[in-house]
């Protein structure tokens, strides 16, 4: 039987894109990363295995990652990403063009917003509806956004971290800085290549990050064998590194996220700042999981910090529940009139 329509919902980040369908959850995670060859043009692939080719393509081949810092750098991939994931998450006997709900960070200009707009449109959807990326995460991560009451949301992506206070449906006070996820890997190849001449590529650096990477120290040390490429001899190398290093490399961004939780919390209003040291912080956002952050910012803030439950998806599920979420709150308003 044949799907009239379908509703979707798209976490457009940096790193990684998710796409949930209404009814199915999320169907697709994968790398927003595209390999195409520069002699014809053409896209040569898509996602995961785009990823595993980073760093190790032939010369007329390049993979590269569209959307930097949450905004569209190379809009024609990004079109032709957006597509292809499409096309990939729904169903193929679908009979109408879906409606796209589709997340973008809170600081995103008039003219990144209609870029990503017309890149929805062009890639196949038959309505957009634009969604700043804090209100998705606080939907995603179970809170009522609609209540009178002030809920803080720290949704750190890869490209951006985007901080907001909310309440009766929309962003009080919010900030969105470029520091995220992709700098905490650049501060680990910085510091792999001053204190150890030891010079790897990013992905090394992310599964560093995974394995061993804290903004907190941990209750004890851990190590892994990272290899490269020594920078004295010009060979390959692998050396051992430890979590406390990982600590030092990764101090000054976890401080940097920190001052601009700060900076959101100085410009709320008393009565909604009295609400969040009662109810505390939520993080979402692949970044997030970085081991101690969540520590650090409560250390620093003296506010209760607490992972949601699910950090990696919970934006796109937000995104997707957005438009439903919406209608019930029109419904509730006519109700209570």
């Amino acid at each position: 039987m044949p799907v009239l329509s379908m509703d979707i919902g798209i976490d457009l980040g940096t790193a990684s894109i998710l796409v949930y369908i209404k009814g199915k959850g999320i169907v697709l995670k994968e790398p927003s990363v595209v390999a195409y060859d520069r002699d014809s043009q053409e896209i040569v692939a898509i996602g995961e295995e785009a990823r595993k080719m980073i760093g190790r393509t032939p010369g007329n081949i390049t993979a590269v990652r569209p959307l930097r810092q949450g905004v569209i750098s190379d809009y024609i991939v990004t079109e032709r990403m957006l597509k292809y994931f499409i096309n990939k998450a729904m169903d193929r006997r679908t009979l109408r063009k879906p409606r796209i709900s589709i997340c973008i960070p809170s600081g995103a200009t008039e003219v990144e917003k209609k870029a990503v707009e017309d890149a929805t449109y062009n890639a196949g959807a038959r309505e957009v509806t634009i969604i700043e990326e804090p209100v998705a995460a606080a939907i995603g991560a179970g809170i009522d956004i609609f209540k009178p009451c002030g809920n803080m949301i720290v949704d750190i992506g890869g490209g951006t971290s985007d901080i907001a206070v909310i309440a009766l449906g929309g962003a009080v006070v919010s900030t969105s800085i470029k520091l995220a996820g992709d700098n905490f890997d650049e501060a680990i190849i910085r510091y792999m290549r001053k204190r150890h001449n030891l010079l790897i590529g990013e992905r090394t650096a992310e599964d560093v990050k995974i394995a061993i990477g804290c903004a907190y120290p941990r209750p004890e040390t851990i190590s892994m064998d990272v290899k490269g490429r020594n920078l004295m001899t010009g060979l390959p190398k692998t050396m051992t590194v430890t979590s406390d290093e990982m600590l030092e490399a990764l101090h000054d961004p976890a401080l940097q996220i920190v001052e601009a939780i700060h900076g959101v919390l100085e410009r709320t209003p008393p009565e909604l700042a009295s609400d969040i040291y009662e109810r505390g912080i939520v993080m979402t956002g692949g970044g997030a999981l970085l081991s101690g952050l969540d520590e650090l910012i409560e250390e620093k803030t003296g506010i209760n910090t607490v992972l949601a439950k699910s950090p990696m998806t919970a934006v796109a599920v937000g995104t997707g529940q957005f438009v439903e979420y919406m209608n019930e709150a029109k419904k509730g308003n006519k109700k209570s009139t």
